[in-house]
């Protein structure tokens, strides 16, 4: 911040980066940055302004685009990747500069009563604060409860509202925008010792000198508790107890329009009222760039510990440390219009011709004939049989046997009826099959029924009650052909 504030060319980077970066624009594309700051010298050098011994301050020499570089080295501005876009951003240092710099070109740079009292309340709730003493602290709220209620009966008595002089107004309007300035350097301390944080960090857990499971357990800890790891941070979240409140800050909105509408408001010049009915945006952009930056570092924090490799870090650092190398290497000897040949394709590794054959110059030999089988298949046991499918022949004929009489009968009676070699459990879906050819009829009760496997084992279904009135004529089930029946 001194640096930025001694330094030769003073005057011509408070103004540049006041144009360039207002409260309503906190970052800038990088390309706009070079741009903008490139036509400020432009006009400036075109008026004469950048002449040796002119009396005027002087112009520092380069192009836009160098002079934003040389300030994001000397710490004055961040670059960061927004989106897909690289931006700019003040820093907490360039920030406080610009402050003082506005401060100390205000109109008012004097002793006041507001500025007095301000610093005699704030002196007297520290003390409040800092006494333990229970009965002082009741005396004190006594007369403050004595003082307001004495006030209260008055205006009922119709007393009327002592008028403030326009002159006392307007210093305590000048002592909230002194006050609210000092917000945004504020805000970007905090947002700042947040990602040095993240840096240190990262950088801890690259360096990969304690045990995974140590790292692991303080990394997250911080990553969760990111903001009570620095003093900024701590400040920051008392203060969220304030602010943080939505119904303070539509407080503060209410309050201020009230301010303006007073006609003691006229006075102040176009950018105090802007200045002064900007507060509650100003706080909210804060707030959210310090919120943004907490989210940030947790994500970068936990990603970093999730996909933590040493031995691919040690790769990447390595293959950095070779690229710094070449660039280092080949920028001395080149010129600033030297094309670059791009890496058009990733260099593909040299594996010799696998082997496709034994070198055996007979050729293949076809395989063997089947042997020709002219009996007839056979079972091997007799009762191989009974593990097969549904036996849909026989079960139609024994449905049919059951309702001889040409009613209809219900399936799970004409399942109990089978003989025990028509009760297995695909006889029970075969049944349902054959009786759904001829349709079936639902009555709302539940059968059950029990199937018996050829080993003898017993297993009990439940199913819906149904009945079915078979035709005389038996018709081919399904699953089973004429060729089934011959």
């Amino acid at each position: 911040m001194l640096g930025l504030l001694h330094g030769r060319y003073a005057p011509f980077v408070v103004a540049a980066l006041s144009v360039v970066f207002t409260a309503d624009r906190p970052t800038v594309s990088v390309a706009d940055a070079h741009l903008h700051v490139g036509d400020m010298l432009a006009e400036l050098r075109a008026a004469g302004y950048g002449e040796v011994d002119d009396g005027d301050p002087p112009i520092p020499a380069g192009t836009g685009r160098d002079l934003c570089r040389h300030w994001a080295k000397v710490g004055w501005l961040l670059p960061q990747i927004e989106g897909d876009t690289e931006v700019y951003r003040l820093s907490a240092h360039a920030v406080g500069a610009l402050e003082i710099a506005g401060r100390a070109g205000s109109k008012r740079a004097r002793v006041s009563e507001s500025r007095v009292r301000t610093l005699l309340e704030a002196v007297e709730r520290l003390a409040q604060d800092t006494d333990p003493d229970v009965a002082v602290r009741i005396a004190r709220l006594a007369d403050e409860i004595s003082d307001r209620q004495a006030e209260l009966a008055r205006l009922e008595r119709g007393g009327a509202i002592e008028a403030v002089a326009d002159e006392r107004l307007l210093e305590e309007a000048e002592n909230v925008l002194h006050l609210v300035r000092e917000l945004p350097a504020d805000f970007a301390r905090v947002a700042e010792s947040i990602k040095a944080m993240q840096r240190d960090t990262v950088t801890d857990l690259r360096q990969d000198v304690r045990p995974s499971g140590e790292v692991l357990r303080e990394y997250l800890q911080r990553g969760r508790h990111v903001l009570e790891s620095t003093p900024e941070g701590r400040a920051f979240d008392g203060a969220m107890h304030l602010i943080g409140d939505a119904g303070r800050i539509d407080a503060l909105s209410t309050h201020l329009r009230t301010v303006l509408r007073h006609q003691f408001a006229r006075r102040l010049d176009a950018v105090q009222q802007t200045e002064l009915g900007a507060v509650g945006r100003r706080i909210q952009q804060g707030v959210d760039e310090v919120l943004a930056a907490q989210r940030q570092a947790s994500h970068v924090i936990t990603t970093q510990v999730r996909t933590h490799d040493p031995a691919r870090d040690r790769q990447v650092d390595d293959l950095l440390r070779d690229v710094m190398s070449g660039l280092q290497a080949w920028l001395p000897g080149s010129r600033r219009a030297d094309p670059i040949e791009p890496l058009r394709r990733l260099p593909v590794a040299e594996v010799a011709r696998l082997r496709q054959s034994l070198g055996d110059l007979h050729p293949p030999r076809l395989p063997a004939d089947l042997s020709d089988w002219t009996d007839e298949a056979e079972f091997a046991e007799e009762d191989l049989r009974a593990w097969g499918g549904p036996q849909y022949a026989l079960l139609e004929e024994h449905l049919h046997a059951v309702a001889a009489d040409g009613g209809p009968v219900d399936i799970a009676a004409v399942f109990d009826a089978a003989p025990p070699a028509l009760r297995r459990p695909v006889d029970l879906l075969g049944l349902l099959e054959v009786a759904h050819s001829y349709g079936l009829t639902e009555t709302g009760q539940v059968s059950a029924v029990d199937a018996r496997r050829a080993d003898g084992t017993t297993r009990r279904f439940a199913f819906g009650a149904v009945t079915t009135a078979p035709t005389t004529a038996p018709t081919t089930a399904p699953g089973r052909t004429e060729t089934d029946d011959e």
